[in-house]
């Protein structure tokens, strides 16, 4: 009797927020919108939250489980992980999340898990290959409408990039962001540009051993699959290697695929 493989298991990092309230309840929480772990439900794959966790090799440990990770949105990254001062318009530093998802990152591109970032995770990304980040776009009414309440506006991919390959033209994007990749990270290539002002929309690494692509804006919010469905067919097509082989490639931020 042949034995049916498992859905690909996908993590994605959440919030950690000092206080939340549900029920009759105020309590520190590890959270995330519900339209991440739904997205990834819709693909075809398992979705597994991934809260922040300082211990020794957590990240590691817990990148050698999974099929794939995400790294979602949030706040802002402190400007000290890429070695900025901060500017007025940038939000409180959130150190347990910003060490937690550059560690996730460094991980998924080590170990060649396939990586998806997602607004907050595409500058994570940036940020983990040495990368900065502009920290307040001067028309953020462009990339972030009202407080709480998602934009669209259309992006273009660029030709001959994985982001191409998976969204072949322009497209209308959900957004929310007021900041964006500044100085590209090691091995890193834009992917697509806002057609409005040319901000970065999303980056690649050419030659990883595995997918590995962040978008600045929020498909969770949208119907638009192609993305969450390419990562796991990303996600399938390394389970397969690593079990038929039981290898294992290495590449790094800015470093030749093997």
């Amino acid at each position: 009797m042949t034995r049916t493989a498992p859905p690909p298991l996908i993590g994605i990092s959440t919030y950690l927020e000092p206080s939340a309230h549900w029920g009759d309840w105020h309590l520190p929480a590890a959270l995330l919108p519900a339209g991440y772990h739904r997205l990834v439900q819709r693909a075809g794959a398992r979705a597994v939250l991934l809260p922040p966790d300082g211990g020794p090799g957590a990240a590691a440990d817990t990148v050698a489980r999974l099929d794939a990770v995400v790294t979602a949105g949030g706040p802002d990254v402190d400007p000290a992980c890429y070695g900025a001062r901060r500017a007025p318009e940038t939000g409180l530093a959130h150190p347990e999340r910003d060490a937690w998802e550059l560690a996730l990152t460094r991980e998924a591109l080590t170990q060649g898990v396939p990586l998806l970032g997602i607004c907050r995770g595409m500058q994570i990304l940036n940020v983990a290959c040495g990368g900065t980040l502009v920290q307040h776009l001067p028309r953020t009414h462009a990339h972030r409408g009202a407080p709480g309440i998602f934009s669209t506006h259309p992006v273009e991919p660029v030709p001959g990039t994985l982001l191409a390959q998976v969204l072949p033209g322009p497209v209308d994007v959900p957004t929310y962001h007021h900041q964006a990749v500044d100085r590209l990270g090691e091995g890193l290539v834009a992917g697509a540009y806002a057609t409005e002002d040319g901000t970065v929309e999303a980056v690649e690494l050419p030659g990883a051993a595995a997918f590995a692509l962040a978008v600045q804006w929020h498909p969770e919010a949208g119907e638009d699959l192609r993305l969450m469905r390419a990562l796991v067919a990303g996600a399938e097509a390394g389970r397969r290697v690593r079990e038929g082989a039981h290898g294992s490639g290495e590449v790094r931020c800015g470093s030749a695929a093997p």
